[in-house]
């Protein structure tokens, strides 16, 4: 490992497929980000390389510049499906700084190896020499990881207990969302608002109106 970056890895027991599709998600970024810089994003969950999404940010939770809120732009550059996805970012500081961040997942009796990366071996001359890398510390990735295993290891949400309570109805909350949806489980649609939840949405579950307890 070079000087100018940093590699941390975890064992995960989730498929890698499932912790993948976190990472291809916008609101995934959101939920697991353990800075606190990032507050929302929007787009759409990436495919390939050159896919892009918005992410609004808040300085303030590193207090380090004062920034204040901005938004900034993740572009994809390697993905290999259910193995490897990385990016950087372009927001309101120009050139691009050009560091990278990714993720390596690798199938394991626990059930994944995932390795966390963060690189600004390629920083544009510019910025080399300011003292303001690297922007986030070794302990930040690692923290980064523990969300992320407790985001897909928790165990599956009971729904029918949730709707026996709620006479039939679920109401989920997302974070990405500022109202709240609410679900009959007889419609099928609840199991599309599970999957949305363990992806990283950072959403609760609560019994519908009607319930008895």
């Amino acid at each position: 490992m070079s000087d100018e970056r940093f590699e941390v890895r975890r064992e995960i027991a989730a498929r890698p497929a499932e912790i993948f599709a976190l990472l291809c998600s916008p609101a995934g970024h959101v939920a697991i980000d353990s800075s606190g810089m990032l507050q929302s994003a929007e787009g759409k969950s990436v495919t390939a390389v050159g896919d892009e999404f918005l992410v609004h940010m808040d300085r303030e939770s590193l207090n380090d510049f004062p920034m204040g809120k901005y938004d900034v732009t993740v572009i994809i550059t390697a993905f290999e499906q259910d193995a490897h996805i990385e990016w950087t970012i372009s927001g309101q500081i120009q050139p691009p700084i050009e560091h990278l961040y990714g993720y390596r997942l690798g199938p394991s009796e626990t059930g994944t190896l995932v390795t966390s990366y963060y690189d600004w071996s390629r920083i544009d001359e510019e910025y080399r020499g300011k003292g303001i890398f690297p922007v986030i510390p070794e302990a930040g990735l690692r923290a980064t990881l523990g969300i992320l295993a407790r985001t897909v290891e928790q165990p599956p949400l009971d729904l029918a207990a949730l709707g026996r309570r709620g006479g039939g109805l679920v109401v989920a909350h997302f974070s990405s969302s500022p109202a709240p949806t609410v679900v009959s489980l007889d419609d099928g649609a609840a199991a599309g608002v599970v999957t949305r939840a363990l992806r990283g949405d950072g959403g609760s579950f609560w019994p519908g109106s009607g319930g008895t307890g």
